[in-house]
């Protein structure tokens, strides 16, 4: 699922995409099937892997990296909206 968190102080903006372990290991299982490199690993770059399925789960961990601050060392910074 690909996400936005946008701060209300600042309207900075971060994005990422959360996975779930099943995820992962139904993506990496159809990479092997067809005989891609990517079958025996797995990375991106501002992907999130939690362990439960669902939209509750991942907001949980979103917010708790918030309220850490580490949202910024798991999430890729896009910058505030600008209005064009």
């Amino acid at each position: 699922m690909d996400m936005w968190v946008i701060r209300d102080d600042d309207d900075d903006r971060w994005s990422g995409t959360v996975f779930t372990l099943d995820e992962v290991r139904r993506i990496m299982d159809r990479q092997r099937q067809v005989g891609e490199p990517e079958g025996d690993y797995w990375w991106c770059w501002d992907g999130l892997v939690v362990r439960d399925e669902g939209v509750p789960s991942m907001v949980k961990v979103i917010d708790g990296l918030v309220a850490a601050g580490e949202h910024g060392t798991v999430l890729r910074h896009v910058g505030p909206e600008v209005d064009a």
